[in-house]
């Protein structure tokens, strides 16, 4: 595994200890039990259902998950949407999805559904190897916004499709880059206070910590002011037309650092 390189060998197996496979046939958590063992004291927690799969999730906090695509009693798509909007303590987990259908709609599906890789069935130990260095040696960073919650999907991999899909990442960890994402996520919070008061609040904390940290960055003290507001006023009480009006205005007064077409769009 790995070309014999202990050290990555080691590295891949920290961040791997507890592995969850979803899927109806048992004949993939025994490959991947068997595939896996080089790893040393993996423990593999199967579940034949999405059902069942979600309390095994809350019950042994996965490490990493592998969920089939869509058979009966499993759809991969939901069951990652809803483990990356739970309250789990596995809800950033890496997953891998495994299908035998590796077309593009499927795997663009799965990248907006959460998922951080891709992989056909039937995969070998190569495949496997390719995706485990991906989600443990290779992080990518989180977006916790309302429309979507899981890994950055512009640095989505899939090594089964080779078509026009991928998007280009280039000048995506800017600061620049990432004041309009975080903004234009702040924006798409605001205006879901009502309708998914649980993720819209979530994704107002996860921003103004990104915001702050720009502000930093850049060193613009307008804008670390105007994110440790928002940050404060999040761990506060919500409650209440004055505590709304107040979080109105600290969200109004971050949103005043858009600029150009991001004034129009949300995330």
């Amino acid at each position: 595994m790995f070309d014999g390189n202990v050290r990555t060998i080691q590295r891949v197996a920290a961040k791997v200890q507890r592995v969850m496979v979803v899927d109806p046939n048992p004949a993939t958590a025994r490959l991947l039990a068997e595939h896996l063992r080089p790893l040393g004291g993996v423990q593999i927690f199967a579940a034949p259902s999405a059902e069942k799969g979600y309390a095994m999730a809350r019950a042994t906090d996965p490490q990493l998950i592998f969920v089939e695509h869509n058979q009966a009693g499993v759809d991969g798509l939901a069951f990652t949407r809803k483990i990356r909007r739970s309250d789990l303590m596995c809800r950033e987990a890496p997953v891998i999805m495994c299908t035998a259908e590796a077309t593009a709609e499927a795997i663009f599906g799965a990248r907006d559904a959460g998922v951080h890789e891709f992989m056909r069935k039937p995969f070998n130990l190569g495949d496997l190897e390719r995706r485990l260095e991906a989600v443990t040696l290779k992080p990518r960073d989180w977006i916790e916004a309302v429309a979507y919650v899981g890994p950055d999907r512009r640095r989505f991999n899939s090594a089964d499709y080779k078509g026009p899909r991928k998007r280009k990442a280039d000048g995506a960890g800017t600061p620049g880059a990432r004041l309009s994402q975080a903004l234009r996520i702040v924006k798409s919070a605001a205006t879901a206070l009502d309708s998914d008061p649980a993720q819209a609040r979530r994704a107002l904390i996860a921003q103004a910590v990104e915001l702050r940290k720009v502000g930093e960055f850049i060193k613009d003290r307008r804008l670390v002011e105007a994110a440790a507001a928002l940050e404060t006023c999040m761990g506060a009480d919500l409650a209440g037309p004055a505590a709304r009006l107040e979080l109105v205005k600290r969200i109004d007064a971050l949103l005043g650092f858009m600029v150009g077409e991001d004034k129009g769009r949300a995330a």
